[in-house]
């Protein structure tokens, strides 16, 4: 059971990373660059803690939660602006010109 919790903690940082990667590369905004590179340090972690989970389970749980809380986003722009629930979940933001 701790090995689910783990991975599914990791498949969903490594879901949302993917999502700031993505906007990012719409946009432009510094804010989800380094949320994106937060989110790989974070699944970094939750990986080892995914792989420690099996020879001692605490530890490899609490690399987890030291993972998720690397994972915590700061104050981000607003850039859904007519994008719907699916577009929101998927990162589908309009392209900004940059100058």
């Amino acid at each position: 059971m701790y090995l689910e919790i783990a991975m599914f903690a990791y498949f969903v940082v490594l879901f949302l990373t993917l999502r700031d990667v993505r906007i990012f590369k719409r946009t432009g905004y510094l804010s989800y660059r380094k949320g994106a590179m937060k989110g790989l340090a974070a699944s970094s972690l939750i990986l080892i803690g995914a792989v420690a989970v099996e020879a001692k389970p605490d530890l490899g749980l609490l690399f987890v939660l030291i993972g998720l809380f690397i994972n915590r986003k700061g104050i981000r722009e607003r850039v859904f602006t007519s994008a719907g629930t699916l577009d929101r979940f998927l990162g589908k933001t309009d392209y900004v010109k940059r100058r």
